[in-house]
C-alpha cells in the first residue's frame, strides 16, 4: 500500500495523526504528513480509518504492485 497526503488539500485537523500516529504526524505548520519510511503502510493497523477520518479527503491509499517474474517456460 502507498500513502500519501495531498498537502494543496490538507487543512490541518490533525485526525489522522490522532487516529493512527504510528504513520501520520503533523508537521511544524500543523499539517499532516507521513512519517518518513512509514509511505507504505507498515504497521499502521488504523490507515485506513485515518484516511475515513480526514474531513477534506486529503489522504490517498493506493495498492503497489508486486514485481512477478515470467514463469521460466517463458524465458
Amino acid at each position: 500500500m502507498r500513502i500519501s497526503v495531498d498537502p494543496d488539500i490538507c487543512m490541518g485537523a490533525g485526525q489522522c495523526a490522532l487516529v493512527s500516529p504510528d504513520v501520520f504526524t503533523q508537521d511544524d505548520d500543523g499539517f499532516g504528513t507521513v512519517l518518513p519510511g512509514r509511505e507504505d503502510g507498515a504497521g499502521g493497523t488504523l490507515v485506513r480509518e485515518a484516511a475515513r477520518a480526514c474531513p477534506v479527503q486529503a489522504i490517498s491509499l493506493g495498492e503497489t504492485q508486486a514485481r512477478t517474474q515470467a514463469p521460466a517456460s517463458d524465458r
